[in-house]
């Protein structure tokens, strides 16, 4: 039973469930899954997502890990609130407050505007003493408009307006069909995407209220993260699909030269922005690996004499480039069932 619920697509079943309050009075709905007393993991899902965007994380890590997964605000079970990328740092350091206790530690993974969370929240002092490495998948820190792909013509003036008109357009995108599956593998995923997980990705995408798509494109279209991203003093992964069009390679190639503890750049070859979907295995291999070098115990606190390089086995078909040091790529194989 329980695996054919995971091919209809049923998320899953957190152990229990939480409400963090923000510094403005924000609820958010935050889910528990996995072992109490195991290696605690937060994860912050990309805009227009939510929680379910991480199923099959949570599916594999839950097996061993205390795997904390929140809806952003208007997002998913969170209402709707102000917006604005000092709201995402005040929501994260919510949740990292209200699921661990005053010095414990965790690893943080972002997807997209989750990554954008992050680097937003690198100063604060709860991110600071709770985080102890983090994630960054498919997600850029600034000028996100202008080096964007969605839209098909040369860089400059022109495609950047066309680019915040497209993303940040009112139109409700209303039920799933084949046009707008078409278009949103288009605009967020590699064409060589399973059509369940193109199917799995709209879903969730169309399930975001109209409001809260519109108000965080235009704080995505004017973002400006650089300073947050030279304060990311953890150790750092950053990961990201070579044929993203949302947040092209060369955000994450930025990112890497800029963080002060960037560990790897993971390109998965032929993938798209959906990353944890499109290629579940490799990000959430990247979270264990991360949670060995944090030398998280059992309690989830740091333990200062685990070796760094423990890490999780590597990814089947991973190899070093050519490229620069610490850059890898992957060759991100499908999963054998539905990631969301």
């Amino acid at each position: 039973m329980s695996r054919l619920l995971k091919r209809a697509g049923a998320p899953p079943v957190p152990a229990h469930e939480l409400t963090a309050v923000s510094a403005d009075g924000s609820h958010l709905h935050v889910e528990v899954h996995g072992p109490e007393g195991a290696p605690t993991v937060v994860l912050a899902h990309g805009w227009t997502c939510s929680t379910h965007f991480w199923a099959a994380q949570i599916r594999d890590l839950a097996v061993d890990h205390r795997v904390v997964a929140y809806d952003q605000r208007g997002h998913g079970r969170t209402p709707a609130a102000e917006v604005g990328t000092e709201r995402l740092a005040d929501d994260l350091e919510a949740v990292l407050r209200t699921v661990l206790a005053p010095g414990e530690r965790a690893v943080v993974a972002g997807h997209s505007m989750g990554g954008m969370t992050i680097m937003a929240a690198a100063a604060r002092p709860a991110f600071r003493e709770h985080a102890a490495a983090v994630l960054l998948c498919s997600t850029g820190s600034a000028r996100l408009a202008d080096e964007s792909l969605v839209v098909p013509l040369r860089p400059g003036p022109l495609r950047s307006r066309l680019t915040h008109l497209v993303l940040g357009a009112r139109a409700p995108l209303g039920p799933v069909t084949p046009i707008s599956r078409a278009v949103l593998k288009y605009a967020t995923m590699g064409p060589g995407s399973a059509p369940e997980r193109v199917d799995a990705c709209a879903r969730i995408v169309h399930a975001c209220p109209r409001r809260a798509r519109v108000a965080w494109s235009q704080v995505l279209g004017e973002l400006d993260l650089d300073e947050g991203v030279r304060k990311l003093d953890l150790p750092v992964i950053v990961l990201a699909g070579t044929v993203d069009r949302l947040t092209p390679l060369v955000h994450a190639k930025r990112l890497a030269l800029d963080l002060p503890q960037c560990r790897e750049l993971v390109e998965l070859a032929g993938m798209g922005h959906m990353t944890p979907v499109e290629a579940p295995e490799a990000v959430t291999a990247k979270i264990r690996e991360l949670v060995g070098v944090a030398g998280l115990s059992a309690a989830g606190d740091t333990d200062s004499g685990t070796d760094p390089a423990g890490a999780a086995a590597p990814v089947p078909g991973q190899r070093v480039s050519g490229g620069a040091p610490g850059t890898t790529r992957a060759g991100g194989a499908p999963a054998e069932e539905e990631a969301a």
